[in-house]
């Protein structure tokens, strides 16, 4: 969619500590448990960047609150997110924001000042009591019970199954197919760039437990290439290691859930103010007509490396492409699209398909990669004639299905999307509508499902529907008109 930490950290930066204590009612048994872990993710003279991750092992609670010591009286937080941060010269307390309250798994960050040294805290509590390792079950006396047990059926467990590509399908490792239902998660993209932080909302359990009830299976999160990069053109404090780390941590988070993460790169670097242009803006700020070859080797040597060797990872090598607005016509788009270099009316050189597709399988990743086609992922014509050689042949297409699309009708659908699923595995990556209803969506599901097409929803974040499709109204899940329409027919189809 078109829209809108001292040193380097040594390994001895990370504390683990374990296992905190929780009252709870006698009528049931009482699991209690944790794990939190505190990294300097990043570092200056003077100032650093600190990230505390923090696990639920046992029974849930409603409210929490952590606290620590800073082993010097010199160490201060001076700005602090995911939570409210109180200092009392060296104790620290974090109490929990009004959306995380209920913890599963949720991290909190703050940059903070020191003099003279920098070391890590040793010892934390969660809820007054301290975290000492390991869980404890109390098993309070059998009784008969008073109700029934609940009825509803949990999701299913388990970690993200690994894929690959077979035929025209995509497979787990027992062979069977795998279609792909969910949703796109919007934020990482632009707020680093904007300097309003990593994302846009909660990215922790809570919001994937969330997802869960839609039972959806798969959670596209687009990227900014400068922000992995941590170029002049980003905050610090949002750039580079700590924005890396902030993206592995949720991408594994997803998969620990049984989510599929798909990783792309949604904003690239590069000048262009030709047809169509989204911004004027050298910078990664808007959706540019093909990925540059400046930044997005670099950027996709350092993705592939992250999550090569877990194959429950999927990664989509660029948004919405559309070179052929600048070279005049579709045949010399899609030899822009596949061969890069340079391209008639794209003022920066082009890192083409086919170079980025090396670039990922030079780091040894053998992940999945998908690929949309022409006008915004929303023309597949030329794909499987320009499909990029793959040595390991585990390539996928998407498209980009909107109602105010030129490909928005059954005729074109048929006559490109289904001719290329005949022999290769195509993703509605994004569908959605501008007009906060789904009966354009309905339709278009209607007709993946007849061909065993999944897709993707854009977006799941609580923006004004109005103003681009948003599938809910608040983070705890609550469905939009536009995003019912999804929400319902997720409920049908996904496992």
């Amino acid at each position: 969619m078109r829209l809108r930490t001292l040193s380097l950290v040594a390994a001895s930066s990370m504390v683990v500590a374990g296992a905190f204590a929780l009252t709870l009612s006698p009528a049931s048994a009482a699991t209690t448990g944790c794990s939190v872990v505190y990294q300097v993710t990043g570092s200056w003279q003077g100032g650093f960047q600190g990230d505390i991750a923090i696990t639920n092992l046992g029974d849930a609670v409603s409210s929490w609150s952590l606290g620590f010591d800073f082993p010097t009286t010199t160490q201060k937080v001076t700005q602090g997110w995911g939570g409210t941060f109180a200092q009392s010269g060296a104790h620290v307390t974090v109490t929990n924001a009004a959306w995380n309250g209920s913890i599963g798994s949720t991290s909190v960050g703050f940059i903070g000042s020191w003099t003279g040294s920098n070391p890590v805290p040793t010892a934390f509590t969660l809820n007054g009591v301290a975290c000492t390792g390991g869980t404890t079950t109390t098993t309070p006396p059998t009784t008969t019970p008073t109700t029934a047990p609940p009825t509803t059926t949990p999701p299913p467990t388990g970690a993200a199954p690994v894929l690959k590509v077979s035929g025209n399908k995509l497979v787990n490792a027992a062979g069977q197919t795998v279609k792909l239902y969910g949703v796109n998660r919007s934020g990482g993209e632009f707020a680093c760039i904007q300097g309003n932080g990593f994302w846009d909302g909660p990215m922790d359990q809570a919001s994937i437990t969330a997802m869960r009830t839609w039972k959806i299976r798969v959670v596209r999160v687009p990227l900014n290439e400068e922000c992995w990069l941590g170029t002049a053109s980003v905050p610090a404090a949002y750039g580079g290691t700590a924005y890396q780390n902030q993206v592995k941590a949720y991408v594994n988070l997803l998969v620990q859930n049984g989510i599929t993460p798909i990783v792309e790169m949604h904003w690239s670097y590069g000048l262009y103010t030709g047809t169509s242009s989204g911004c004027s803006d050298v910078k990664a700020t808007c959706q540019k007509p093909m990925p540059d070859a400046q930044y997005a080797p670099s950027f996709w040597t350092g993705v592939a490396n992250a999550f090569k060797g877990n194959d429950a990872v999927i990664l989509d090598l660029f948004n919405e492409p559309y070179p052929e607005r600048a070279t005049g016509d579709e045949t010399s788009g899609w030899k822009c699209w596949r061969d890069g270099g340079t391209c008639t009316g794209i003022t920066y050189q082009v890192a083409g398909f086919q170079s980025l597709v090396n670039t990922v399988r030079a780091t040894g990743a053998t992940n999945v990669i998908m690929i949309g086609g022409l006008a915004y992922s929303n023309n597949l014509s030329q794909w499987l004639a320009y499909k990029p050689t793959d040595p390991l042949n585990n390539l996928s297409a998407f498209a980009h299905i909107y109602n105010f699309n030129t490909c928005s009708n059954t005729s074109c659908w048929d006559s490109q999307i289904a001719t290329t699923a005949a022999q290769v595995p195509v993703t509605l990556s994004e569908i959605g509508e501008n007009d906060c209803a789904h009966g354009f969506v309905d339709g278009l599901m209607d007709w993946a499902d007849l061909r065993g097409i999944g897709y993707l929803g854009w977006t799941w974040n609580t923006w004004d529907c109005s103003s681009g499709p948003s599938l809910i109204s608040d983070h705890n899940g609550t469905a939009t008109a536009y995003g019912q329409g999804l929400k319902n027919r997720l409920a049908t189809v996904s496992n």
